[in-house]
C-alpha cells in the first residue's frame, strides 16, 4: 500500500505527464508523418541552451519568469531557423536539424564547463526533476496545452504548414522545463511509433493509453524503489510502446488469418 503522503507527491508529477502528453501525441504523430525525428531533440536541447544562458547571466535570471521566456525565445528562434531550412535544404533536413542538435549540445557543456553546479543543471535539463513538480508550475502549461490542443482542433491544417514548428516550439519550451529533454523526446515519439503502422480509427486514443500507461508505471516504480524518475518513465514508455505495437501485429495476424480460413 502507498503512504498517503506518497500519493501527495506522485499526483502533481501524475498531471505534469498527463499534460505533457496531450500535446506532445498530437505533436509526435505529426514529427513521424515528417520524417524529422530529431526534432524534438534539436529544440529541446536549444530551450534547454535559453534556460542556461540565463542561468549564467545574472541581470537576466533576476527579472522576472526568465526561466520561461528566454527557453521559449531560443526555441523560437530555433524553430524559425528549422523552417528556413525545410524550404530551402529538405532532402537533408533531418541531417540539418541532428547537426543543429549537436550544436546546441556542445555549446550548453561550453557554458557550463567553468560552473561549479554546471554538471548538475544539466543533468536536470536532460533527465528532468518531474517526481518534485508543484502545483503552481502546472498552471501555465495547463493553459498553454488547453489553448493548442483547441487551436489544433479548430484548425488542423496548421499542422501541416511552418506554424507547426512554432507550436512546437512553445510546447517544447514548457514540456522541457517540467520533465526535461529525454522524457520530451520519449513522449513525442514513443507512444507515435508504438502506433506508426495502425491505420485504425482509434490510433490516437490508444497512442495516449501508451503514454498514459508509461508515465503512471514510471512514476510508481520510480517512487517504490527510488529511481531516477525520468530514467524510469523513459523506460516504462519504451515498455509500453513495445507491448502495444506486439499486440496490435499480433491481433492483425488473427485478422488476416481468420478472413484466409473463410
Amino acid at each position: 500500500m502507498f503512504e498517503f503522503e506518497l500519493l501527495i507527491i506522485l499526483f502533481p508529477a501524475f498531471i505534469a505527464g498527463l499534460l505533457v502528453l496531450s500535446t506532445h501525441v498530437v505533436l509526435g504523430r505529426q514529427v513521424l508523418k515528417r520524417g524529422i525525428i530529431f526534432i524534438d531533440l534539436a529544440i529541446a536541447q536549444v530551450a534547454a541552451l535559453g534556460a542556461i544562458v540565463a542561468h549564467m547571466d545574472h541581470t537576466i535570471e533576476e527579472l522576472p519568469y526568465s526561466h520561461v521566456w528566454m527557453p521559449a525565445l531560443f526555441a523560437l528562434a530555433g524553430a524559425g531557423f528549422i523552417a528556413w531550412l525545410s524550404k530551402r535544404f529538405p532532402a537533408e533536413l533531418e541531417a540539418f536539424i541532428g547537426c543543429f542538435y549537436v550544436l546546441s549540445a556542445v555549446g550548453a557543456m561550453l557554458l557550463l564547463s567553468n560552473d561549479p553546479h554546471g554538471a548538475e543543471l544539466l543533468k536536470q535539463l536532460m533527465s528532468g526533476q518531474i517526481l518534485w513538480v508543484n502545483w503552481s508550475q502546472l498552471v501555465l502549461p495547463a493553459v498553454v496545452s488547453v489553448a493548442i490542443l483547441a487551436l489544433i482542433a479548430f484548425k488542423p491544417n496548421i499542422l501541416e504548414g511552418a506554424g507547426f514548428y512554432f507550436l512546437f516550439a512553445i510546447v517544447i519550451t514548457l514540456s522541457v522545463e517540467l520533465v526535461g529533454v529525454y522524457l520530451v523526446f520519449s513522449t513525442l515519439i514513443l507512444p507515435g511509433l508504438a502506433l506508426n503502422q495502425y491505420v485504425g480509427k482509434h490510433a490516437l486514443a490508444l497512442a495516449y493509453v501508451v503514454g498514459f500507461v508509461g508515465y503512471l508505471t514510471g512514476l510508481i516504480l520510480s517512487a517504490s524503489y527510488d529511481l531516477p524518475s525520468g530514467a524510469a518513465i523513459v523506460a516504462a514508455l519504451a515498455v509500453s510502446a513495445i507491448c502495444m505495437r506486439l499486440l496490435l501485429s499480433f491481433s492483425s495476424k488473427n485478422s488476416n488469418s481468420k478472413q484466409a480460413d473463410s
